[in-house]
């Protein structure tokens, strides 16, 4: 496999403090940017929607202080490649999560913990399923696994997950729809989602929304998989009776309560070691609350 190379950056861009910028291959037609720094026991974390490495501005920084810490753009999002979609599988959550294992392993590190939030938690969760061996330890923030998120989203509470249903049409009107008004689309969770709309910056926002921009079609195709080939592994592994065999930590949300449904019994099904924590803020977790998921991540990682 190539070595990781260096691209310069524009020097207005946001970045994470300390942090290098890496151009990683980790499939045949797919290279990750990734922001990589400090040193010792390698953590990865995974960006969510409709955000970038960059989420990880003020976490991973303290969390770089014991460890090497690897924030890339998964596939399809920010500075990473963005392969079509040939065949419905090219943005399933294994498909994904294989390529953080490639990004890790091209970096020098075979076994990792793994954080992830909203779709970088799913892949996360692929990948300690698929990967046990490898993720020594996962965090999710701020969601639940696939196969659990579709049963739970019932009646008129479905509503807040509007775009999850929009995405898993079939390919042409949603990135139509999307398209005709990125901005207004993307911004509007930036918007809703957020409690304290300090947390996420100008620059930040508008870093966001150019990346979100230019991704439309893999955006969209990231979602279609979860409405399909995502919801078929969920069912195999657990009929199968396969769970994370790591320890677990989960940040969330108290919307379990509002929806109806009891999520920390839900993850209990997924991962035997399991800490569900409630956390009070919106759900840009690692923006908004950025000391309580250090904390969650170190004591994870440290066994408390």
């Amino acid at each position: 496999m190539p070595k990781p190379s260096m691209p310069s950056m524009t020097p207005e861009a946001p970045v994470i403090p300390g942090f290098a910028q890496h151009r990683v291959p980790v499939a045949d037609d797919v290279t990750l940017h990734a922001a990589v720094g400090g040193s010792g026991t390698p953590v990865v974390l995974l960006h969510g929607f409709p955000q970038t490495h960059l989420m990880w501005r003020h976490v991973a920084p303290a969390l770089a202080a014991g460890h090497t810490v690897i924030c890339p753009d998964l596939r399809g999002y920010g500075a990473s490649d963005k392969p079509a979609d040939t065949d419905g599988t090219t943005y399933s959550k294994r498909t994904m999560a294989a390529d953080v294992v490639a990004l890790a392993k091209a970096l020098g590190h075979e076994r990792f913990a793994l954080v992830g939030h909203d779709r970088g938690a799913l892949v996360a969760i692929r990948a300690g399923l698929d990967h046990p061996d490898t993720v020594t330890h996962l965090a999710s923030l701020d969601v639940l696994p696939t196969l659990d998120m579709w049963d739970v989203m019932r009646g008129t509470s479905a509503a807040v997950g509007f775009h999850l249903y929009l995405m898993a049409q079939p390919p042409g009107l949603p990135e139509q729809l999307i398209g005709a008004s990125p901005d207004a689309f993307f911004g509007h969770f930036l918007d809703v989602w957020t409690r304290d709309p300090a947390a996420v910056p100008p620059a930040v926002r508008a870093a966001y929304l150019a990346a979100c921009r230019a991704a439309v079609p893999s955006i969209v195709a990231d979602y279609r998989a979860s409405a399909g080939v995502d919801v078929t592994h969920d069912r195999a592994d657990r009929a199968a009776g396969n769970r994370l065999r790591m320890p677990v930590a989960v940040l969330q949300q108290d919307w379990g309560a509002a929806l109806g449904f009891d999520a920390a019994a839900l993850w209990s099904a997924w991962a035997a070691d399991l800490r569900h924590t409630t956390v009070s803020c919106g759900h840009f977790m690692a923006e908004e609350a950025p000391d309580e998921v250090l904390k969650a991540v170190t004591d994870l990682l440290n066994g408390g």
